[in-house]
């Protein structure tokens, strides 16, 4: 190989990933999975949103655990944050049955109380909810999503 042959190689090597990486990125970046898969549960009219590491990161998913209200009511109590309200009034919360793993459910509240909701009807006593993310997390759900 002579010296003039081995500086094109070395111009070659230089150049080509700083190509490919003007052009759209490197083949690793490709392989990256997707941020979040939506999956429909058997039996059920209910999607489950499955994020990555990443994306529940770069949303700051936050979740806290139902707990029994302390009246003695037998009833379930969740953060009012882990609320959300659909257009036509209906109240839901997400759950996280595994990490990274949402589901939508629909919930009867009885009462606020300050920050807090009593239910009548909604998860078991020491499931996750979403507190910090379910919009997001909603947005993926439906997709598709545009503004007014």
């Amino acid at each position: 190989m002579t010296l003039r042959s081995g500086r094109w190689m070395v111009a070659v090597l230089l150049v080509v990933p700083l190509l490919a990486t003007a052009c759209g990125g490197t083949a690793a970046e490709e392989d990256v999975s997707e941020a979040a898969v939506t999956e429909h549960v058997k039996g059920s009219d209910v999607t489950r949103v499955v994020l990555s590491a990443d994306a529940a990161e770069r949303i700051g998913v936050e979740t806290v655990k139902v707990r029994s209200d302390p009246s003695g009511a037998g009833r379930a109590v969740i953060p009012y944050a882990a609320v959300l309200y659909d257009p036509n009034g209906d109240t839901w919360t997400y759950t996280s049955p595994r990490p990274r793993v949402f589901q939508r459910e629909n919930i009867t509240v009885a009462r606020i109380n300050g920050d807090s909701a009593v239910l009548t009807r909604g998860p078991p006593i020491g499931m996750p909810v979403v507190t910090v993310g379910s919009t997001e997390i909603w947005g993926v759900e439906y997709g598709g999503i545009e503004e007014d």
